[in-house]
């Protein structure tokens, strides 16, 4: 008896002292964003630090693209798998189709993105992303699908989502990989990871006059809080009304005439431009 009240003691002291440790606040919070519903042009209302974004997406081609091609857009339809959660809220749904035909056959490409103002636009992500989900179509062709990310220094990476050699609608799931830089601690340049767009190659022996795709609901899975700290909204105050910037200083010396010049110019530095296709 004396022993079962010793261990039921030490049970309660455990709990009591464990208790605190078990209530922190976690510091992940994941989450799931819809980034596009291809339901209609600039109509996502995509909310990113405070601001909400839209864009309309468009297609380009590699050189041996036939005339007139490609085209694309919106058109009804939805997966059924979808269309069972949206069953009975009577919007009209749609989704982004592309047709496309080649001269040629060979290592023929085109690209899916989006676009604001008629120019490429890069979408951020929110927090750190482990997963990008999205419908596809496929014509039951031999050509390979890519989704283009920029990380948070510039580079692009291309994350590999298999053959399209299928028919109708597919559920893509595509992991980001962890040796990704999705933030930087720099304040200028990229804020975080951006979505470039989908790339779709054909296979060199695959028939190209005449492909047609469709995507639909692109979302992802992220930690949204992985970059929140106590204080994180000074990180972007605006220092534009602030005082000073003369740098008028009292008994600085001033660089004679005839003196030797630095060994290092602008001339010397050697800039990394944007990525080549």
């Amino acid at each position: 008896m004396k022993r079962r009240l010793k261990v039921l003691s030490s049970l309660v002291c455990l709990f009591v002292i464990g208790l605190p440790a078990f209530s922190q606040p976690s510091s992940r919070s994941i989450e799931t964003f819809v980034m596009d519903t291809f339901d209609a042009a600039n109509g996502q209302e995509y909310l990113y630090k405070g601001e909400s974004f839209n864009w309309d997406w468009a297609v380009n081609a590699s050189r041996f693209v036939a005339d007139g091609f490609p085209v694309w857009n919106y058109y009804e339809g939805i997966p059924n798998s979808l269309k069972q959660l949206f069953k009975g809220n009577g919007a009209e749904h749609k989704v982004f189709g592309v047709k496309t035909s080649f001269n040629r056959k060979g290592d023929n490409w085109f690209e899916v993105y989006p676009t604001q103002d008629g120019k490429p636009f890069e979408i951020p992500f929110i927090g750190d992303v482990s997963t990008i989900d999205f419908w596809v179509w496929g014509a039951n062709y031999n050509y390979s699908l890519e989704v283009l990310v920029r990380d948070a220094v510039g580079r692009i990476h291309v994350l590999q989502c298999g053959y399209l050699n299928f028919k109708g609608w597919k559920n893509i799931i595509v992991n980001v990989p962890g040796r990704i830089q999705q933030h930087s601690h720099m304040r200028s340049g990229p804020e975080s990871l951006t979505f470039v767009g989908f790339r779709i190659r054909t296979d060199a022996e695959e028939f190209v006059d005449d492909y047609v795709i469709f995507f639909d609901q692109i979302k992802y899975t992220s930690n949204s809080l992985a970059y929140i700290y106590d204080g994180y909204e000074l990180n972007d105050i605006d220092f534009s009304d602030a005082q000073g910037g003369n740098n008028n200083q009292s008994g600085q010396s001033r660089q004679k005439s005839g003196t030797r010049k630095s060994s290092s110019s602008d001339d010397d530095v050697q800039y990394v431009g944007d990525d080549a296709k």
